[in-house]
C-alpha cells in the first residue's frame, strides 16, 4: 500500500500557508528533508508523525492518508444526517452536526463549506429562527474566516466557487457592499463555466443526459428569476400576473404538463398570483389562486419521499423530498397562512367571513 504522507504534508502546508523552510524549523529537520517528503522518496520519521498532526490540526490517520475509505464512508453519514435536518428547516441541528463533523475532519472542506452554509443561513430572516439577527453578528467572523479558508485552499473547484459566492453575499448583508462586489468579480463568467464549454469533450453516450440536465437547471433558474421579477415591484400589479402566468406556462412547455403539483414552488407561484389579483381588487381570481396555493401547500407537505415524471426536454427526472432545503421548519400551509397571508395586500379582505374560513381550512 502507497502511503501518500508526503503529498498530504504539502497540502496541508500550502492550507496553512507555511513554507517548507518555515515547517522545517518547527521540526527540527532540514528544508531538505522536508522537500523529500514532499517528493515521494523518503517518509518523515515516525516519532514526528504526532508533532506534524499538531501543526496541522489533523490526526496521524488522515496525514498517512491510509484509512480514506473510513473518514470518506463517516463523512458521508455527517452529510446525510445535515442533509436529513436541514429539509426540515433545523438549522441548530444543522450546526451541531456540522461542528461534529469539522471536529473529526477538520480538513474536510466539504464539511467546512456545510458549516459555513448552516451557519450563514441561521442568520436568514426569511425563516423562523427567532436569534436570526443575533446570528447575523455572532457568526460574521467565522463565516468570512471559514468563507477565506475554502476560497483560498479548497482543492475541490465546485465547493470553493459556492463558498466563494456565499462569502461575497455575507459581506453584502453585512453592509460591506464593495468587499462583497469585489469577490463576486472574482468567479468565472458564466461563458466560460464548464457547463457551456465540456460539451465538445463529452462522449457520445454522456451527451444526451448532459444536454438535459442543462435544460433543467437553466429551466428552474429562469422560472425562479421570473418569479422574483413577478414578486420584486418593479412591475405593476397588471404585468407581474403576466410575468407568473408565463413561468406557469413555461412548467407546461417543459415538463409537457407532468409536473407535479405539490412543490414550494408552485405554492408560492399560486399565492404570488393571489397577491396581485388583491391588489387590484380582482376578488375572485384572489380566492381561486389562493385555493390552488393551499393545494399546492399541503400537497408539499405530503409529497413522496421519491417521485418521478418524464418529459421530453428533461427526459426521467427523480425529485427526493431529502434534497429540500429550508431555514424554516414550520409545515408550508402554516407558513401561507401566519407569513405569506400576512402581506398588507390583503388587508382589505381580512374581515371578509370567506378569508377568515379560507385561513381555517388551510392548515386542516
Amino acid at each position: 500500500m502507497k502511503l501518500r504522507i508526503g503529498e498530504n504534508i504539502k497540502f496541508l502546508r500550502k492550507a496553512a500557508d507555511i513554507t517548507q523552510e518555515t515547517l522545517a524549523e518547527m521540526l527540527g529537520v532540514s528544508c531538505q528533508s522536508v522537500s523529500r517528503w514532499e517528493l515521494g522518496t523518503c517518509y518523515p520519521d515516525m516519532e514526528l508523525l504526532p508533532a506534524i498532526a499538531e501543526i496541522f490540526r489533523c490526526s496521524a490517520d488522515s496525514l498517512l492518508g491510509i484509512d480514506d475509505s473510513t473518514e470518506k464512508a463517516k463523512v458521508d453519514q455527517y452529510l446525510q444526517r445535515f442533509q436529513a435536518a436541514v429539509s426540515k428547516g433545523k438549522i441548530d441541528e444543522c450546526i451541531t452536526i456540522a461542528r461534529e463533523g469539522t471536529a473529526e475532519f477538520p480538513n474536510n472542506y466539504a464539511l467546512l463549506n456545510k458549516l459555513m452554509y448552516a451557519l450563514f443561513i441561521s442568520g436568514d430572516d426569511d425563516g423562523n429562527i427567532p436569534d436570526w439577527k443575533e446570528n447575523m453578528e455572532k457568526y460574521d467572523r467565522e463565516i468570512i474566516a471559514l468563507g477565506e479558508r475554502i476560497r483560498n485552499y479548497c482543492p475541490d473547484q465546485e465547493i470553493r466557487l459556492e463558498a466563494t459566492a456565499r462569502l461575497a453575499f455575507q459581506h453584502v448583508e453585512m453592509g460591506r457592499r464593495d468587499l462583497g462586489r469585489s469577490i463576486y468579480e472574482t468567479l468565472p463568467p458564466k461563458q466560460y463555466c464548464r457547463e457551456n464549454q465540456i460539451w465538445w469533450g463529452l462522449e457520445e453516450a454522456e451527451k444526451l443526459p448532459f444536454i438535459r440536465s442543462q435544460i433543467r437547471a437553466d429551466y428552474e433558474s429562469l422560472t425562479g428569476f421570473i418569479l422574483n421579477l413577478g414578486s420584486s415591484g418593479f412591475l405593476s400589479a397588471s404585468d407581474s400576473i403576466l410575468a407568473i402566468k408565463k413561468a406557469l406556462a413555461l412548467d407546461e412547455l417543459i415538463c409537457d404538463g407532468q409536473l407535479p403539483q405539490n412543490s414550494w414552488h408552485s405554492a408560492r407561484q399560486y399565492w404570488e398570483l393571489a397577491r396581485q389579483y388583491a391588489s387590484l381588487g380582482e376578488r375572485e381570481s384572489m380566492y381561486e389562486n389562493l385555493t390552488l396555493a393551499a393545494r399546492a401547500a399541503k400537497a408539499f407537505e405530503s409529497r413522496p419521499e421519491t417521485q418521478c415524471y418524464t418529459s421530453l426536454l428533461l427526459g426521467a427526472v427523480t425529485e427526493k423530498a431529502q434534497d429540500y432545503e429550508t431555514d424554516d421548519s414550520r409545515p408550508l400551509p402554516e407558513i401561507l397562512r401566519d407569513k405569506w397571508l400576512s402581506s398588507p395586500a390583503f388587508d382589505a379582505y381580512r374581515k371578509e367571513a370567506e378569508f377568515q374560513h379560507f385561513l381555517d381550512s388551510i392548515t386542516k
